[in-house]
């Protein structure tokens, strides 16, 4: 029995006592069931607002579900990310011959590495070549 339906059984418990309708008893129970059918009203209108934001938030939901699809599933990093942007050196560990890939960013900084093969330390100095029109 929902709200409504157990307010009506009530009203018709208490005009079933056929009480007299001038009493105070009387009047306090009608000005009850008259609050308790506002509120019934109210809490009505609460719940249809919550189902109707509900609905606007799944909405919301399944529009921003298709925008990070759109935006982040493309897993084709090949748009993003340009190869010769970064570019790798090999170098030759001069005491043990192994061929070593090593970043730019090492190259560029000066940095000393250790040769994972036989732990030399393997410095690197960067020559610029002079423009001629610098010239």
């Amino acid at each position: 029995m929902n709200t409504i339906e157990s307010l009506g059984y009530l009203k018709g418990l208490i005009d079933g006592l056929d009480l007299d309708e001038n009493s105070k008893e009387t009047k306090v129970f009608k000005a009850i069931l008259d609050v308790l059918e506002n509120l019934s009203e109210e809490f009505d209108e609460v719940y249809d607002e919550l189902e109707f934001q509900g609905e606007t938030i799944d909405a919301i939901d399944e529009d921003l579900a298709e925008l990070e699809e759109d935006f982040y599933d493309d897993d084709d990093d090949d748009d993003y990310w340009d190869d010769e942007d970064f570019e790798d050196f090999e170098v030759e560990c001069p005491n043990c011959g192994e061929i070593i890939s090593v970043d730019e960013d090492t190259v560029l900084s000066g940095d000393s590495i250790e040769c994972p093969n036989c732990g030399e330390e393997l410095e690197f100095e960067v020559e610029y070549e002079e423009d001629e029109d610098d010239e």
